[in-house]
């Protein structure tokens, strides 16, 4: 087994392909005296059936971790091995590497911390611990990104120890550094032939002429980590006067020179937001950026949005790394928190950017997919636990974990396959004019990225309702996100008639159709029952027949008042439909049609709209009339799950891109009732509600009989934000 590993891993890049390794975030980090485990949080924990999901990707490893502080918090000789030894062992029989990360984004154990100056040679004895029970473990990280986690921990304060000086930073990094050392030193006496993987965040800065030398300072100090353990930390490079002006030793930096531990294969970490802009403008900048060194005051902000030729990107990066080390490299993370495809965007892009430059001629192994089950709270750098969910290869909102977009990309991408869908053809946000929030910046990048060029497929996603508040909202939310659309009037394809579908959908040939017109009034619906059959079960019949006929996926959209209100837990897709009103039998009939004709649509039940974009919703028309002195009045014992239509959009489009199919329940997580709703608007508003009217579905001139509950919960994943995060967006987005 291990001269398997050791073929996978360290043959010549002439040899093999460049391979797919996977990634399962697992930071361990302390804040104060909490400890945030993100294997808790995913629940990769106690899901050993996990691992048999990511071999079906094709991966050839993984950074996995066996955790100083979750195998032995409580000493080595209390270690308990059990979960290390059943994931281990079961990575060997599915033949996937384990690269063995000892520590990440951690300060080990309580009775330690990264300054304490023990930590190098308590790290290493775990680590030769590790070693010794599993012999066959080629391959390390025993500390993950140590600069990035000494700049947390030391610098900003974020992390225990929660320092913010210099000195500290510098005592938590040279701490890692010969940890680092030490545990492979250690490793190397159980094992010969174990290899240092050393992974971190690279980025660059750029800056105004007045902060060059800030820019600089920052620019040298980013290669500091995998400087200190290459041994080019010298009296005569920058970073040794810096390390010396911090109050660190010549002695303590010489035993970096005497004792050098190169890592065996650089691991480059390198998100979209890694790039940084430094400018003393700060007027231009919102508050929260900005900061100072003490000598000036600066805003730092995210290049991408104010850098006008765009990012240096993963490619020059690569290339500068090989440059400096001349060692063998791999991209050990590739994530971007946004919408789905536009990680696949980003996915591609590394992908294409390693394999160019190992056209010229450098040595990269691998690019990683990050992180297969998703990450935790790190929009706030893992300091708060509020449940912040990025999902990655794999969502996890789903009773089990259900496999995205991404997972069929990697696949394609590890058997040597190219991924061909036409999302693909548009270049991702961090390239397009939209990216510019502030004033534009020549910040001088000598070699700026480019999106790979690939032959536009000019396949469009047709959106039928030209007129209506969900297909002008679709419209809307694909010009953010980058997807070529068509929006269609009915004047230009009639669903009810199959011969204008068929001729729309053979001139445009689109990858897919999102069937957002229909007939919406419930009451009318009782005075002229034809008319709304004939629109929305009869019309959507066709048209799933036709994108059947045509191969072309299809979403389409149906109600929460296809029940009957009798229940009073939410309403699941695998519950018996039982409609009250003309309205809910038509969506009944529409979802039994469009499933038969076409098995592989995408039929997603939502409940009672609300958005920012149209004047005539319910919330915005109470506000309005609320706001104005007006009476309101509204349901006070009919309780539904309202929808925003944004993040409807948004995780439909998900939904549809990741290939899903069949029914799917997509409201806002509430319960609420509509006086109930116009109430908590108003006041999340700051208008009053003494004009609100609250009153008995009975004495409201409702035609149609409505279900007195019609709350729509899910057995297939609970993808929606709460209603309260809905209605704080919907304000904003408001005013």
């Amino acid at each position: 087994m291990i001269s398997a590993f050791n073929l996978t891993l360290n043959s010549n890049k002439a040899q093999l392909p460049l391979e797919v390794w996977g990634g399962v975030e697992c930071t361990v980090n302390r804040v104060s005296e909490e400890y945030f485990d993100q294997l808790e949080r995913n629940g990769h924990a106690t899901r050993l059936d996990d691992l048999d999901l990511f071999a079906e990707l094709g991966i050839h490893a993984i950074r996995y971790p066996v955790l100083w502080e979750r195998i032995a918090p409580n000493g080595l000789e209390n270690a308990d091995w059990s979960w290390a030894d059943e994931r281990l062992g079961r990575l060997r029989e599915l033949g996937i590497c384990p690269i063995v990360g000892l520590v990440h984004h951690g300060s080990g154990p309580r009775d330690t911390s990264l300054i304490d100056p023990e930590f190098p040679e308590k790290l290493a004895v775990f680590a030769r611990a590790v070693a010794e029970r599993y012999p066959w473990v080629t391959h390390y990280t025993p500390i993950n990104e140590p600069l990035t986690t000494a700049r947390f921990s030391g610098m900003y304060g974020h992390w225990y120890p929660h320092g913010k000086d210099d000195l500290t930073f510098a005592r938590a990094l040279l701490g890692e550094c010969k940890a680092i050392a030490l545990s492979m030193q250690a490793i190397r006496e159980v094992n010969p032939n174990a290899q240092l993987v050393q992974t971190e965040d690279l980025g660059k800065t750029y800056s105004t002429s007045k902060l060059v030398y800030q820019a600089e300072l920052e620019n040298e100090r980013r290669w500091l980590s995998l400087d200190l353990l290459c041994g080019l930390v010298s009296p005569t490079r920058p970073m040794w006067g810096y390390l010396r002006d911090c109050g660190i030793s010549e002695a303590e930096l010489e035993t970096f020179l005497q004792n050098t531990c190169p890592p065996d294969i650089i691991g480059i970490n390198h998100y979209v937001t890694s790039e940084r802009f430094l400018d003393e403008n700060t007027e231009n900048y919102p508050a929260w950026t900005h900061g100072g060194n003490g000598q000036d005051k600066y805003a730092d902000v995210d290049a991408v949005r104010v850098c006008s030729e765009g990012l240096a990107g993963p490619r020059s990066l690569l290339l500068e790394a090989w440059e400096r080390y001349n060692l063998p490299l791999a991209v050990t993370e590739v994530h971007v928190n946004c919408t789905r495809e536009e990680q696949l965007r980003w996915l591609y892009e590394v992908w294409n950017a390693a394999q160019e430059v190992r056209h010229e001629g450098v040595d990269v192994r691998a690019i990683t997919v990050w992180s297969l089950l998703g990450t935790y709270d790190w929009n706030s750098l893992v300091t708060r636990w509020v449940g912040y969910y990025e999902s990655g290869v794999f969502d996890l909102r789903s009773s089990r974990p259900r496999q995205t977009a991404i997972a069929k990309m990697v696949r394609d991408l590890a058997t040597g396959h190219k991924p061909n869908h036409p999302l693909l053809d548009t270049p991702g946000w961090w390239h397009r004019e939209e990216r510019l929030l502030y004033p534009a910046v020549n910040c001088r990048i000598s070699s700026p990225s480019l999106p790979f060029s690939c032959p536009a497929s000019n396949r469009p996603l047709a959106i039928v309702g030209a007129t209506g508040t969900l297909g002008k909202a679709f419209a809307r939310l694909c010009e953010v996100r980058g997807i070529t659309y068509r929006l269609l009037t009915r004047k230009e394809m009639d669903i009810a008639n199959p011969v204008s579908v068929n001729k729309i959908l053979a001139e445009l040939q689109p990858w897919a159709v999102v069937n957002a017109a229909g007939y919406v009034r419930v009451d009318d619906a009782e005075r002229e029952p034809d008319i709304c059959l004939k629109v929305n079960a009869e019309g959507a019949a066709i048209l799933a027949a036709a994108c059947a006929q045509h191969n072309v996926g299809l979403l389409t959209f149906s109600s929460d008042l296809v029940f009957d209100g009798a229940e009073s837990n939410p309403y699941v897709e695998t519950d018996t439909v039982a409609p009250l009103n003309v309205y809910g039998c038509s969506k009944v009939l529409a979802e039994k049609l469009v499933l038969h004709a076409h098995p592989a649509s995408l039929v997603i039940r939502t409940s009672a709209f609300f958005g920012p974009w149209d004047e005539y919703n319910f919330v915005t028309s109470a506000l309005r009339q609320l706001a104005a002195g007006n009476t309101f009045v509204a349901a006070e014992d009919a309780i539904v799950s309202p929808t925003y239509v944004p993040d409807l959009v948004h995780t439909s489009l998900d939904l549809l891109i990741d290939g899903e199919k069949g029914l799917w329940h997509l409201a806002n997580k509430s319960a609420v009732a509509w006086s109930d709703l116009a109430r908590l608007a108003a006041k999340k508003a700051g208008v009053s509600v003494k004009n609100l009217i609250s009153l008995p579905t009975q004495e409201l001139s409702w035609i149609a009989p409505r279900p007195a509950y019609s709350v729509l919960g899910s057995n297939r994943g609970e993808l929606m934000p709460h209603l309260d995060s809905a209605i704080s967006r919907y304000l904003e987005e408001r005013n």
